[in-house]
């Protein structure tokens, strides 16, 4: 497998790839030192396995998640003839009139998307036994979310598969968060949760979703991927990065509802409790680390195919 950077040994694959997502010209070298290796050992893993699997990847907002797994999955099908479907926790979000009825019955901040208890799991447990163990020639419907309208695509506009899938990536920022006690709940841990949650119902529906809901998912999952953040710090430079880049892609009337620089430091905060529980806790428990800088360049790389972020 290729790694260099000479423009006339770049694979077609590569340069469409880069094309596509907008990406500048530090990208290849580095996906070809890290990722072409992952997706090597994903593609063995699998074929020595011999039935589908499902791998997850953990990344806080902006760390290049979302890039990395679609690279992984045009490497696997270009390099590997392997069927992989890249699926976002994001595309799962409820839709904006659901969260809105949830604000009403549990907590007003369940009305922003983003923590454990605003995801449609159902959906996504469904969608995953759709693709994993669907007859071969199953169209498997692939749901997608609009961030600029804040509401899910109808679903003529979803994406799909066809099976047989021989390797599904999930990636998510809150995959792996587990359960906090109540005694580390009960302790706010910004502004938002202390002046907007006081008495903790949003922390507590959000803590129990994952009991219900997210530990039985991380059982599903073969093997572990985390692009880790040096500290919680990066999240709001790397999250307007990312709204910035959105913004580019769309008409000025649609940009100009995405959010501001106050808007966005608020809205972080919600992701602030079970970021910051994976950066302490998961780098221990996954069979992949990737440690990034504050210019998420990769500085190491370690595996351990034992790890398990199930308790």
């Amino acid at each position: 497998m290729t790694r260099t950077t000479d423009p006339d040994r770049i694979p077609e694959w590569q340069r469409e790839f880069v094309q596509r997502h907008t990406l500048d010209s530090a990208f290849l070298p580095m996906a070809q030192t890290w990722f072409t290796p992952l997706a090597h050992s994903l593609a063995d893993l699998q074929q020595r396995a011999n039935r589908p699997m499902l791998v997850a990847l953990n990344g806080c907002q902006g760390s290049g998640k979302t890039t990395t797994a679609d690279f992984l999955c045009a490497s696997l099908a270009a390099e590997h003839s392997l069927q992989t479907v890249c699926l976002s926790l994001d595309d799962f979000y409820l839709t904006r009139a659901e969260r809105e009825t949830l604000a009403t019955s549990v907590h007003p901040l369940l009305k922003t998307r983003g923590v454990p208890g605003t995801h449609d799991m159902a959906l996504l447990r469904q969608t995953l036994e759709r693709l994993l163990d669907a007859e071969p020639g199953a169209v498997v419907a692939i749901p997608r979310f609009d961030k600029s309208v804040d509401d899910r695509h109808p679903q003529c506009d979803w994406g799909s598969a066809t099976t047989p899938v021989q390797l599904v990536i999930l990636e998510g920022w809150c995959l792996g968060a587990l359960p906090q006690s109540p005694d580390v709940l009960s302790l706010p841990l910004n502004e938002l949760e202390r002046d907007e949650d006081p008495g903790g119902q949003w922390r507590d529906y959000s803590n129990d979703i994952l009991r219900r809901e997210f530990q039985p998912l991380y059982a599903l999952v073969d093997h572990w991927v985390m692009l880790c953040a040096p500290s919680f710090d990066c999240v709001f430079a790397w999250r307007r990065e990312q709204e910035r880049k959105l913004a580019a892609t769309l008409s000025p009337e649609r940009a100009a509802m995405l959010m501001d620089d106050a808007a966005l430091r608020r809205f972080i905060q919600h992701f602030e409790r079970f970021t910051r529980q994976c950066l302490d806790t998961l780098p221990n428990n996954v069979n992949y680390l990737f440690r990034l800088n504050e210019h998420r360049q990769i500085t190491s790389y370690g595996h351990n195919h034992q790890a398990s972020v199930v308790p």
